[in-house]
């Protein structure tokens, strides 16, 4: 018998309570799948029970964050600390990187995330992950006293060897965690992890699948790496004592064992396949082999030598290359300046349209790119010029100087970053792919040669301005058009 002043739930409101109960249930599940790893390379990278795991080899595996479900393993512990290294702060905090990939995940089990002093997420147990960088060899030494029960590094070939050996170090804590280094690659042929890993790779560069995941150990003589198939093994051959033995192991994986990124992004595969020859060997095929020599960036078989602009022009950039040095019986062949000329054709192709290059000194350097904006404006109207920018004070005045000389002209001084295979892969991608055309002129001969020896030859001078006009086509408005045949009738113009 219902007694005065009982609330009775309606039937529209028991609906509103069960579906908010079902409600709740799905994003437990859904958070919960956020945590599980894929079957293959990811679980096997988290059930690992080395102390030195290093996984990847290959693009889009799920390295990142499976090296981030690894750091979770322990935050219930109050005590628990672990610390994940990038080479720059930038490759942890740029759009949709480390950081906010972690902040994303983290908070999911309580995790709050602060950026000062130090970037790092913390539970409500009060363990922490910290995220940080070493750019310069001596960083290490900020962790000087530290105790980390976890050290993780996001593409372990960023980071020097010293670095990696001293950070060892501090691989220990008193928090009851198993202490651990955990890592994740891809291919670097001239990075120290490829000698660390040889053991795991065949003898053209390709993981060995029946070692990945074997657990190997080693111990350091001399700055050298002694290893065997177990512990005993070294303290028989070496005379030491199984504590200073380490345990090791490798585990490849490929974008092909992430089904789930696979599935979300099935374009992906074709972003890698569409990289130059070296970088689509390392990060679609995982070779940890391959490396840049002469005919792997710019062969001459991949471009079409054309007799004329095909279709209309929407914008121009002539980059240069600067040096101010002629030929001596001393040094009869030092750096050269070098100007590329290339445009972006309405059908999104690149045509390179020309190339000034000279072993000049300096007062000559000046004349010739001022005598070269004239001509390319009276040919082409408006033609963005590029200059290179050294970091010194000396490199500001001199681009200054520039900017004053080209007065009426739309020019851009800037610092160039990055070493000359890095910038020269966006274009090289293009060039492999078929999108370059190359205008006909006297002066083809000399730039495929260059183009072809690139890294390898003595000369890049025209590899680097060409990198550079390639660049600058991406960057600003593309809307100056010009026809190919108004340029056809200026009879004038010498290549």
């Amino acid at each position: 018998m219902k007694k005065v002043g009982d609330i009775v739930p309606t039937q529209s409101e028991l609906m509103d309570e069960y579906i908010a109960l079902l409600e709740k249930e799905v994003k437990v599940k859904e958070s919960n799948k956020a945590f599980q790893p894929q079957p293959g390379p990811q679980t096997d990278f988290l059930n690992s029970t080395a102390d030195i795991t290093i996984y990847g080899g290959a693009a889009g595996g799920g390295k990142s964050y499976a090296l981030l479900l690894s750091c979770l393993k322990d935050i219930d512990n109050p005590r628990y600390g672990a610390v994940i290294f990038r080479r720059t702060s930038t490759q942890i905090f740029g759009e949709g990187g480390l950081w906010d990939e972690a902040t994303n995940l983290y908070r999911l089990k309580g995790g709050i995330g602060v950026q000062s002093p130090r970037a790092t997420i913390k539970f409500p147990s009060r363990a922490k992950v910290t995220f940080a960088h070493l750019q310069y060899e001596d960083n290490v030494h900020d962790w000087d006293g530290s105790q980390i029960a976890v050290i993780a590094f996001d593409e372990l070939c960023h980071f020097e060897r010293s670095q990696f050996m001293y950070m060892m170090s501090r691989n220990r804590s008193n928090s009851g965690v198993k202490n651990r280094i955990i890592a994740t690659c891809n291919p670097d042929a001239d990075s120290f992890v490829a000698r660390l890993i040889e053991w795991y790779i065949d003898e053209n560069g390709f993981p060995i699948k029946e070692r990945s995941n074997k657990i190997r150990y080693f111990i350091v003589l001399d700055d050298d790496f002694k290893w065997a198939n177990s512990k005993q093994e070294l303290v028989e051959q070496y005379g030491v004592k199984k504590e200073i033995i380490k345990s090791f192991t490798f585990i490849a994986s490929s974008v092909y064992d992430n089904k789930i990124m696979m599935e979300k992004n099935p374009q992906y595969e074709a972003n890698l396949n569409a990289q130059n020859t070296v970088q689509k060997g390392r990060l679609l095929y995982g070779n940890w082999k391959i490396k840049p020599s002469s005919g792997l960036y710019f062969r001459k078989d991949q471009v079409q030598v054309v007799p004329s602009i095909p279709c209309n022009l929407v914008k121009v950039v002539r980059a240069w290359d600067l040096a101010a040095t002629i030929p001596t019986p001393k040094n009869p062949s030092p750096d050269a300046t070098s100007g590329v000329l290339m445009g972006l054709l309405e059908d999104g192709r690149y045509i390179v349209l020309d190339n000034v290059w000279g072993q000049w000194q300096s007062s000559d350097v000046r004349t010739k790119i001022h005598a070269t904006a004239i001509k390319d404006n009276t040919k082409y109207g408006k033609v963005n010029i590029h200059l290179p920018q050294d970091p010194a004070q000396a490199g500001k005045e001199q681009a200054q100087s520039y900017i004053a000389l080209l007065s009426g002209f739309v020019v851009k001084a800037e610092r160039m970053t990055g070493d000359k295979i890095t910038r020269a892969e966006p274009f090289s991608s293009q060039w492999q792919a078929g999108n370059v055309l190359v205008l006909a002129g006297p002066w083809n001969g000399a730039y495929f040669t260059e183009m072809e020896a690139f890294p390898e030859g003595s000369h890049d001078d025209r590899v680097d301005s060409s990198s550079d006009s390639f660049t600058e086509l991406q960057t600003g408005a593309k809307i100056h058009i010009v026809s190919p045949l108004s340029i056809e009738k200026e009879s004038y113009w010498t290549a």
